[in-house]
């Protein structure tokens, strides 16, 4: 099966109603190899057509293929990551936790590492290798975010989001994290907090981290970790890391006054950081971008107060938080 197309809403029943007008139903099942269901499902726009079947349909009825009305092309199996995600956030609201009983699981554990585990020389007792990518952009985002809700230990690399306003964003970090590390990330749900723990269990990363990033394992607030030399030095790389600062620890709201009776509101941007560097690496940045920002008096938040400012900010920094985008534009 072939790439999926996406097309503007009734563009594609439109198109097939004018290929059925050269080409019967039957003969077009026949020429693209399915049943005739499968057409009619095309035609009630139930099922995205593939990319082959549609443009020999169009060279068949001399029709020329409407480039303008595709919204874009997807892989065959496009579905399987976000299907795959979506039954893993299904799991978490009905069970607490992805996998069996992780209590019994450990104790399994513990009975045999002490009975053969920690006498064998393998694999299994070496640390599993991560890839290791060269520094960009989606780098810098990725520190970040870690930077901003993110937390490093001696053996894992976590990112604490909100449950529900940081859905749909928690699925663009795991998908980040994987492209960059090839590493699986695993959601922990909290029983007390509506928030989940994106967990990467990996030395090597932490390693890399550490060596590579120049991050910090431990409390940020008591460090005062700043960010990286390497990504204060190049532009793109500073405002990629701002960010994923800003969508982390950051916020849009709105703000209304009255005039004469009249109310009128507007949306103003708040980033929150207990570390005095990573505020001022913030403010800076801003500042370079000719974006009008201030700092708040007790020097824990910037915030953008001005309408062409915001407009600014979404233009040359932007969002991957579709909760931010949201609330810009409501």
């Amino acid at each position: 099966m072939g790439n999926r197309v996406v097309f503007k809403k009734g563009a594609q029943r439109k198109l097939l109603e004018r290929i059925e007008k050269s080409i019967p139903i039957k003969d077009m099942a026949i020429h693209c190899k399915c049943s005739m269901r499968t057409i009619r499902d095309w035609k009630r726009e139930k099922f995205l057509i593939d990319e082959q079947s549609i443009k020999f349909l169009c060279r068949k009825a001399k029709i020329t293929f409407p480039q303008k009305s595709i919204v874009e092309v997807r892989d065959s199996y496009w579905y399987t990551k976000n299907g795959s995600m979506c039954g893993g956030y299904a799991v978490l609201e009905k069970y607490g936790r992805i996998g069996g009983d992780p209590m019994y699981r450990v104790g399994r554990w513990r009975e045999w590492w002490e009975r053969e585990g920690k006498h064998k020389n393998g694999s299994i007792t070496e640390a599993k290798p991560i890839f290791t990518p060269l520094k960009s952009n989606e780098l810098a985002e990725f520190v970040g975010i870690i930077l901003g809700d993110g937390s490093i230990t001696h053996n894992q690399v976590v990112v604490t989001l909100h449950r529900n306003d940081d859905r749909e964003y928690g699925w663009y970090v795991t998908k980040l994290i994987v492209s960059l590390f090839h590493v699986p990330v695993g959601i922990y749900k909290s029983k007390r907090f509506l928030a989940d723990d994106l967990v990467v269990s990996r030395v090597n990363l932490v390693k890399f981290c550490v060596e590579q990033l120049d991050l910090k394992v431990g409390n940020k607030v008591k460090q005062q970790v700043s960010v990286p030399r390497w990504i204060i030095d190049d532009k793109e790389f500073s405002v990629a890391c701002v960010r994923g600062l800003v969508d982390t620890d950051g916020s849009i709201f709105s703000h209304t006054y009255a005039v004469k009776g009249k109310k009128y509101t507007y949306k103003k941007l708040s980033f929150s950081n207990t570390s005095l560097p990573i505020i001022e690496f913030v403010y800076s940045i801003l500042v370079t971008l000719k974006i009008t920002a201030r700092k708040t008096r007790n020097n824990k938040e910037v915030r953008i107060d001005a309408v062409d400012s915001m407009a600014r900010y979404f233009k040359l920094i932007g969002t991957h938080n579709p909760k931010h985008l949201k609330h810009y534009k409501k």
